[in-house]
């Protein structure tokens, strides 16, 4: 007799066996029409699997958070049976759900093209129409293998036989079209809705070998309803307007090449956007008490591996040895290998542990513009978002136990005013606590989320928990801000770690006499400098603050006979600390105003003889209509207060 209890804590009683569907048939019939499977236990389990035993039940409808995976993977099954009735032949492997839609990986001969995505997308569409029952069945593997092998499904038959011998062989069956899964599925091919597109076409390797046989990757993705879709579709138009990597190259700022992949070249123009960001936030961190520090770019892997860093980067870690230094320690047992670094934490535990510390000296807030190296895989290299080379700002904070909920709510504050003057005010908070590999004890575990959760509880902020996605050796809070087409980045962490201060020797001198180990809080706001000026390129489409643009003024003649009143405008506001720049050109007006706005300059002042003689100015602003004339000292000091830095 199961006893199931429901999200609201009420509970049912079922004399036999139940099925999630009769659970939802029982609570009442609105319910059991929109579920789609449940949560067994905090598991997804299809509407039809057998509850035996008491469990705690949701039934999961199109608003659940477990909803869209759930259609995402029935959108790629129903996607693969479109494929096969329209090209005979094709081989299936494999289509997961994916973290923006869904994809399968098809073998066949002739290859697909973009034309054939709105076939697929019909067919598809028929067999929602169809409404085919999706049901589970479990086969031997004899019986599976044999019957991929006699369909032609010599990719399949190849997977069965490596699914280890203690493991069940789960077939979903959906109408005449079968294929080999683990579930969870929806009770039919109907309540996966139309509100699905094919998105692209890649190429892929059968298991991700190169030496195997290449398949052909359609990617799609789905949503519950047109609202959703057509929100998404209009999000990645808007994204590829806002692309960093186009607009970097239209206004001068940076660029890439393959000689030093994964690495940024700053123009001019670029770096001194760079500059104007790090001096922003250099002056928020000397206000809150912060020391900034310089530490080496390349250190010996010892440290490394007292850090712990080791064993868990090493494949990410660009390492260099020397060999006069190798052979200056011949017979030491270790030689002589050093790491460009790939984070600042053991470094700052080094300038820590310079002289004996006291709890007088304590919070100890050191920072740094950290340049680190990572290798990262060339497939997720991404413009300036996803680099080699990146320069975070970074600090770590040493404090007594005791401080630790005062210095995460200061952090806090900090990081919320810079968010919200940089142009972001939706920022959310996920608390990522103890994943499964981990460094410390429980008990030290247990003192760091306790005390982190003490912290963030008393600012006050809400926040959503992220189970097992800690650091390796602490929690952490995360901190995601929302752009202006609703994408979500996350760039700011506060982690909290016992472990790094116990492995380095990090101690101090406690108010008793006794030596202890200091709390250690990791944080960052912006989490990498070119990651978050890529991250303002789009969110602003370019059109960057005045205070924050690269160049934000451009003086532009419309007559020769100006140009001695220009220079002089262009001086008043260069005295009056703008970044501006002279456009002397013989071109018509209209020709400058087009291309200073591709450049997304924020201020173009055009002058001309009349000008000249009145003392004025005619101020354009980007992205607005029409101009507006100004006494020239009245338009100084207008930009002037304008273009002031916030804070």
């Amino acid at each position: 007799m199961p006893t199931i209890t429901l999200p609201d804590g009420s509970q049912r009683q079922f004399p036999n066996p139940v099925t999630g569907a009769e659970v939802a048939a029982a609570i009442g019939p609105g319910l059991a029409k929109a579920a789609l499977a449940v949560k067994l236990n905090g598991e997804v389990k299809d509407l039809s699997h057998a509850i035996t035993t008491d469990a705690k039940l949701e039934i999961v409808t199109k608003t659940h958070p477990d909803a869209l995976e759930l259609l995402r993977h029935d959108a790629a099954h129903v996607m693969a049976e479109a494929v096969q009735e329209l090209y005979p032949g094709t081989q299936i492997t494999f289509g997961p759900a994916t973290e923006t839609g869904f994809y399968y990986d098809f073998h066949r001969e002739e290859p697909f093209t973009p034309e054939d995505f709105a076939k697929i997308e019909e067919r598809m569409r028929e067999i929602v129409d169809r409404d085919e029952r999706i049901t589970r069945e479990v086969w031997s593997r004899d019986q599976a293998v044999a019957w991929f092998k006699q369909h032609g499904e010599s990719f399949k038959a190849e997977w069965v036989s490596a699914i280890p011998k203690e493991e069940e062989i789960s077939i979903y069956r959906q109408g005449n079209w079968l294929d080999l899964c683990t579930g969870p599925h929806l009770p039919s091919t109907g309540k996966l809705g139309k509100a699905f597109k094919i998105m692209k076409l890649s190429g892929a390797y059968w298991r991700g070998d190169a030496n195997n046989p290449q398949l052909q990757r359609i990617y799609g993705t789905v949503f519950a309803d047109e609202k959703q879709l057509k929100e998404y579709l209009h999000q990645l138009e808007e994204a590829e307007k806002r692309d960093h990597r186009r607009l970097g190259r239209e206004m001068r700022l940076f660029h890439q090449q393959e000689e030093a992949a994964g690495m940024v070249f700053w123009h001019p123009k670029g770096w001194t956007l760079y500059r104007t960001l790090e001096n922003f936030i250099r002056k928020r961190l000397e206000d809150g008490g912060y020391l900034e520090v310089k530490t080496p770019q390349l250190v010996d892997r010892k440290l490394w591996e007292e850090s712990g860093h080791w064993d868990k980067f090493r494949e990410n870690m660009y390492l260099a040895e020397n060999e006069e230094g190798i052979q200056h320690f011949a017979g030491h047992p270790d030689e002589r290998i050093f790491a460009l670094k790939p984070m600042n934490c053991p470094c700052h535990v080094q300038i820590f542990n310079q002289g004996l510390k006291s709890y007088r000296d304590l919070p100890l807030r050191l920072a740094e513009f950290g340049s680190c190296h990572r290798f990262e895989p060339s497939g997720a290299l991404h413009g300036i978002m996803r680099v080699r080379n990146f320069t975070q700002d970074d600090a770590h904070i040493f404090c007594t136990p005791e401080q630790v909920k005062e210095e995460s709510i200061r952090f806090c504050r900090l990081l919320f005013g810079i968010y919200h003057d940089c142009g972001f005010t939706d920022v959310k908070i996920r608390f990522a606590d103890r994943p499964e590999k981990r460094a410390g004890s429980d008990e030290v575990w247990d003192q760091a989320e306790a005390q982190l959760k003490a912290a963030i509880d008393a600012t006050n902020y809400q926040y959503e928990m992220a189970p097992g996605e800690g650091a390796f050796y602490g929690p952490k809070l995360e901190f995601h801000l929302k752009d202006t087409i609703g994408r979500t980045w996350q760039c700011g962490t506060l982690q909290m770690d016992f472990v790094l201060p116990e492995r380095l020797d990090a101690h101090y001198v406690a108010e008793d006499g006794q030596k202890k180990r200091p709390a250690m809080l990791h944080r960052a706001i912006f989490g990498s400098m070119e990651r978050f000026i890529g991250i303002l390129i789009e969110h602003y489409a370019g059109h960057l603050p005045l205070w924050l643009s690269p160049q934000q003024a451009v003086v532009c003649t419309i007559v020769s006979d100006a140009d001695d009143y220009a220079r002089k405008v262009n001086a008043a506001l260069v005295e009056a600390g703008l970044r501006s720049e002279l456009d002397l050109r013989n071109e018509k007006i209209n020709y400058k105003v087009r291309e200073h706005s591709l450049a997304k300059i924020p201020l173009i002042l055009a002058v001309g003889k009349r000008d000249q003689e009145a003392g004025t100015v005619a101020v354009r602003r980007l992205g607005e209509e029409g101009q507006k004339m100004m006494p020239l000292a009245e338009a100084v000091e207008v930009l002037k207060r304008d273009a002031r830095v916030p804070g």
